[in-house]
């Protein structure tokens, strides 16, 4: 019940971003259009890719919300996961497209200088993102989200790049035209890097990889627990908002059925203590002497 109450809160910051990015990927884009700014723009574009990538967290937890059902016997919670995946194509190709228009912009007769209400522009909008995501990672930190720790990281990454197009638009006010097409480049470039980041955490994620250094420290955490002789097998995987525990873990053979019982649901407890994993399934085998 606590990780559907989770999910639920964690709503609050997709709605968070969702809201922010309407409001200045359009902002963006109007301002970048009439002014002439090639930044500017790429940096309205890469926020309605944002805007799609938000949508699909949004979606993904609230269909991680559902209860299991008869075909999905653990829950809806990859439905995040799988979003996230759809959402990395999307900002994929709209990366494309905004460094096709760039490299188009260096072909043009004459690059003109854009109006420094864009460079204005591209400054304030960083400072909001900034916000945004310092309110994300409070509450991604909060409830233990990883779905929105790495939207928050997202609306950091859209700060910086509206810091680079500010500083592209204002090195083409000091006669440097070419700085700003230049700048939407690396606009381009960080949106596809982000996306291709968010691709592989979400496909490390569905073919149940799993960090080794977490890994190594869950054994740790079952090998000091009281009780434990040794760990014959540990492992986990990422289900959503969640990690899931599979131990198998040898005990004295003279203990009797409660005494192993005890064993293992102190194991429990202390995962679900220091680890904050989702479910720990713990199975015994007696020592051999």
């Amino acid at each position: 019940m606590e990780a559907y109450n989770e999910l639920k809160e964690g709503e609050r910051g997709a709605w968070t971003s969702i809201i922010a990015y309407i409001a200045l990927s359009a902002l963006k884009l109007w301002i970048g259009y009439t002014a002439g700014s090639s930044a500017l723009t790429a940096d309205g574009l890469n926020n309605t890719t944002d805007l799609v990538a938000s949508i699909a967290v949004l979606i993904g937890l609230r269909i991680s919300r559902r209860p299991p059902d008869k075909d999905h016997p653990y829950g809806h919670f990859r439905a995040e996961t799988v979003a996230a995946l759809v959402a990395s194509f999307i900002m994929f190709a709209v990366g494309i497209q905004v460094f096709a228009q760039a490299i188009g912009s260096f072909g043009a007769p004459v690059i003109e200088t854009p109006d420094m209400i864009a460079a204005w522009t591209a400054l304030a909008c960083a400072a909001v993102m900034y916000g945004v995501y310092l309110y994300n990672i409070r509450l991604a930190r909060k409830i233990n989200n990883k779905a929105l720790t790495a939207a928050a990281y997202d609306n950091r990454s859209d700060a910086y790049v509206s810091l680079a197009a500010f500083a592209g638009i204002l090195g083409a006010q000091m006669g440097l035209p070419w700085l700003d097409p230049c700048t939407a480049l690396l606009v381009a470039i960080l949106i596809c890097k982000t996306a291709w980041g968010i691709f592989i955490d979400a496909a490390h994620a569905l073919t149940d990889g799993f960090d080794d250094t977490k890994l190594e420290s869950f054994k740790n955490t079952v090998a000091e627990t009281p009780g434990v002789e040794s760990i014959e097998d540990l492992r986990a995987r990422v289900h959503g908002n969640q990690v899931l525990v599979d131990v198998v873990i040898v005990v004295d053979h003279r203990l009797n059925v409660a005494q192993s019982h005890d064993i293992a649901e102190h194991v429990e407890k202390r995962m679900f203590n220091k680890h904050k994993v989702g479910h720990v399934h713990v199975h015994i085998e007696p020592s051999s002497s």
